[in-house]
């Protein structure tokens, strides 16, 4: 067994409560600088006035909680590197957010993306999908902030209680104080901080491998190094299709279309940084994907020789990294507290996320409307500041409250991770047939919803899914395994022999497939029926399309409404049928037709 390196110490609690403090002050210093948040144009949109670097870096921040940082490293470690071609998806998917999706919302200029399904559909369809992503986020604040402190408790004795705390009452804090400008400029400081704990595994496990090379021989010889999965079996975990497919749907349904991504875009002052701030989110995200993914493959090196698991030393592979850190970092004063300090910057990240983003969507989406219903008049920006920070602090609360009560919720926890995979899918397609489609109708596209919502959670929480089957480990170097161990490591071993058990093939085909294909499945359903189902209704006069156009005859389309290399192309034949006409329509006032004149008289 790996020799323990020491535990929290005294360097380590300030390394962390440094950072803590640094974070709170950055909320502070926005708080009393510049507009002082008076305007909400300032408080959730930063003014409009961010820069290309900030938001690139906020963009990744977002995305990678610190559930991803240690369930990638957990990924590779037990199922090797296959989960690296995700990131292939990444690329293919951000020209389509960049010159698809954002432009439609750039010019619109909305607080609430939800906003432009108004437009679009109309005043329910905007309802159903904010809804949906109200409590998507909601479900997930509790569990991004729950897993970290559980994980940490278990193994570097940091109280969960205190670390759901600390967690949440600073990031509610900062959030509250500074908005979305403090925000995305501290997560550009933790995101730094999540480099940080990365590197910091990297390095430790190398210098005890002594060099890199043997980590990679390591992790080649004992089968962690897979790339050319390209099985075309829709129950295989990882393959290059369900990675690609899966990827690209997960990507654009966070970059293209999520309330919380979209927000940040929208804080750039023009749309080509905007776009900008996507494409250089690619190779930061990319780096620290590939950086995680190897961090696993250097945990993998250091117990190579005995699994924690099976000795028993943590129950789950989320406490593989913080158990990692307690045993190697403790002979470096201050580097666990670094380590700790960049989980927590992870988890500080996306929950100030999901707060700012939550706020805007409360305020423009059911504040606003409800307000106009019942003082008959618009609520002004000067009267909404306060309103909507109270919002952003009854989230922050409201996550911490979560996080408590997600202790004794027990396969809810895996539940509120996969709502928001199935969430996702059904959202992704309304938009995209808003943008992508001129015959689609409200009642349409609330039915597909409806339907693609239905069967993801269908498929995403029916009966218990057969369990993936890890790669091979060994307790041959363990000094004390217990008996409880050994017969895990042989009903491992024997599992990994004969292939997935036996009990999965009496399984439903549509629960044995791989969670990759849950968010492409319910995408493509919503968009299948909303589509079909519009044409359906608008041919027996059920439903009508009028908010597309500008005139009350239907003929001029609004093209802001669409993706522009559609609208672009649409435009044009417009303009040339238009010409057409004009050019008929002169024909006839200069060559009249020939009169007979004997027939006259």
């Amino acid at each position: 067994m790996p020799a323990s390196g020491g535990t929290f110490d005294a360097w380590d609690t300030a390394v962390l409560a440094s950072i803590l403090v640094i974070s709170a002050l950055i909320g502070i210093y926005y708080r009393y600088t510049g507009g002082k948040q008076k305007t909400t144009k300032e408080y959730l949109m930063a003014d409009q006035s961010m820069t290309t670097f900030p938001v690139s870096f906020s963009l990744m921040a977002s995305f990678m909680s610190a559930i991803s940082l240690m369930g990638v490293s957990n990924e590779s470690y037990q199922f090797g590197t296959m989960i690296c071609v995700l990131n292939i998806a990444y690329w293919v998917s951000t020209p389509i957010a960049a010159y698809i999706f954002l432009p439609v919302f750039y010019r619109m200029r909305t607080t609430s993306v939800y906003e432009y399904l108004e437009r679009r559909f109309g005043q329910a369809t905007r309802l159903a999908a904010s809804l949906a992503f109200t409590i998507q986020m909601i479900l997930y604040m509790g569990i991004v902030l729950y897993a970290p402190a559980l994980a940490l408790e278990a193994v570097s004795g940091v109280p969960r209680n205190t670390a759901i705390l600390v967690i949440g009452l600073v990031c509610t804090f900062y959030s509250t104080l500074g908005g979305l400008k403090a925000v995305l400029i501290t997560d550009v400081f933790q995101s730094f901080l999540m480099f940080a704990a990365i590197y910091a595994v990297i390095f430790v496990s190398a210098v005890k491998a002594g060099g890199f090379s043997a980590i990679w021989q390591v992790a080649v010889e004992r089968g962690r190094v897979e790339f050319l999965d390209f099985s075309l079996d829709l129950s295989v975990r990882h393959t290059w299709w369900s990675l690609i497919t899966g990827g690209i749907v997960t990507y654009l349904s966070l970059y293209g279309v999520n309330q919380t991504q979209v927000q940040r875009l929208l804080s750039v002052h023009n749309l080509k940084s905007a776009q900008s701030a996507l494409w250089w989110n690619l190779p930061i995200l990319g780096l620290l994907s590939f950086s995680t993914i190897f961090s696993g493959l250097a945990i993998f090196y250091y117990y190579r020789d005995c699994d924690p698991m099976l000795e028993g030393r943590i129950k789950n592979g989320d406490q593989l990294m913080p158990l990692f850190a307690v045993d190697t970092m403790g002979q470096y004063p201050g580097l666990c507290g670094l380590f700790v300090s960049g989980i927590f910057s992870a988890s500080l990240s996306t929950i100030s996320s999901a707060v700012t983003s939550l706020s805007a969507v409360t305020l423009e989406d059911y504040l606003k409307p409800l307000y106009k219903i019942v003082f008959k008049r618009t609520l002004i920006d000067s009267k909404s500041t306060l309103p909507t920070e109270i919002v952003a602090c009854i989230f922050g609360l409201l996550c911490i409250g979560l996080a408590f009560v997600a202790g004794s919720l027990g396969d809810v926890l895996q539940a509120s991770l996969t709502i928001f995979g199935v969430v996702g899918g059904p959202l992704l397609a309304i938009f995209t047939l808003g943008v992508c489609t001129t015959r689609t109708n409200q009642r349409g596209v609330l039915w597909g919803f409806a339907i693609g919502l239905a069967f993801s959670f269908f498929i995403g929480f029916g009966v218990s899914k057969p369990q993936p089957q890890p790669l091979g480990f060994s307790t041959a170097g363990c000094a004390n395994v217990t008996l409880v161990a050994e017969a895990h490591s042989l009903t491992t071993e024997s599992s990994l022999a004969g292939g997935n058990p036996t009990e999965s093939e009496d399984i439903f085909w549509l629960y044995r497939l791989s969670y990759l294909w849950y968010c492409v499945l319910g995408f493509l359903l919503t968009l299948g029926v909303g589509y079909f189902l519009s044409i359906i209704l608008e041919h027996f006069k059920w439903a009508e399309n009028s908010q597309i156009y500008l005139d009350k005859y239907q003929k001029q389309l609004d093209y802001d409404l669409f993706a522009p290399i559609l609208s672009r192309r649409w435009r044009r034949k417009d303009q040339q049928r238009l010409q057409a006409a004009q050019d008929e329509t002169l024909t006839k006032l200069t060559h009249p037709p020939n009169c007979d004149v004997t027939s006259i008289k």
